[in-house]
C-alpha cells in the first residue's frame, strides 16, 4: 500500500527498527488475511474523493481503525485523539507518521457508509 496516506518516511523506518511495543496489534496484523477483507471492501466501497474534493482515505486502513475502536472501546473523538498519540495505532492502521490522519467525523462517515452497504457486520463476522 503506497499512496499519499501510507507512504513511509524516515521516521517510519526508524520506528520499524525498534522493538514493537504493542505485541497484540503486531500479532493480529500478521494473523488476519487482510487481502480478503480488502477485496470485500473494494467490491462495494468505491469512494475515491472526500466531500470537499480531497482524495479519500483508503478503505482497508479505515476499517482497521474501526477494529481499534471496537477493541479499545473508543468513541469517534476518542479514536481520533488516540490515533494522533499512539504510534502502534498509526502503524496498525497502515498510516505513515507524516501522513494526515482521519478525524472523528471521517471515521463516523466511513462506519455509516459500511452500515448502509451491509458490510460492517459482515466484515466483523468474517474476522
Amino acid at each position: 500500500m503506497t499512496d499519499k496516506f501510507t507512504t513511509m518516511g524516515f521516521a517510519d523506518y526508524l520506528i520499524e527498527q525498534r522493538k514493537h511495543s504493542n505485541a497484540f496489534l503486531d500479532k493480529i496484523d500478521q494473523f488476519i488475511d487482510w487481502k480478503n477483507i480488502e477485496k470485500q471492501l473494494k467490491k462495494k466501497y468505491r469512494k475515491t474523493m472526500s466531500a470537499d474534493g480531497r482524495p479519500a482515505y483508503p478503505c482497508l486502513p479505515m476499517f482497521k481503525l474501526l477494529l481499534l475502536q471496537r477493541w479499545y472501546g473508543l468513541s469517534d473523538p476518542g479514536l481520533e485523539e488516540t490515533l494522533s498519540d499512539r504510534i502502534s495505532f498509526i502503524r496498525f492502521g497502515g498510516f505513515s507518521l507524516n501522513s494526515s490522519l482521519p478525524d472523528h467525523s471521517t471515521i463516523c462517515r466511513f462506519r455509516n457508509t459500511l452500515l448502509e452497504l451491509g458490510l460492517y457486520e459482515k466484515l466483523f463476522e468474517e474476522l
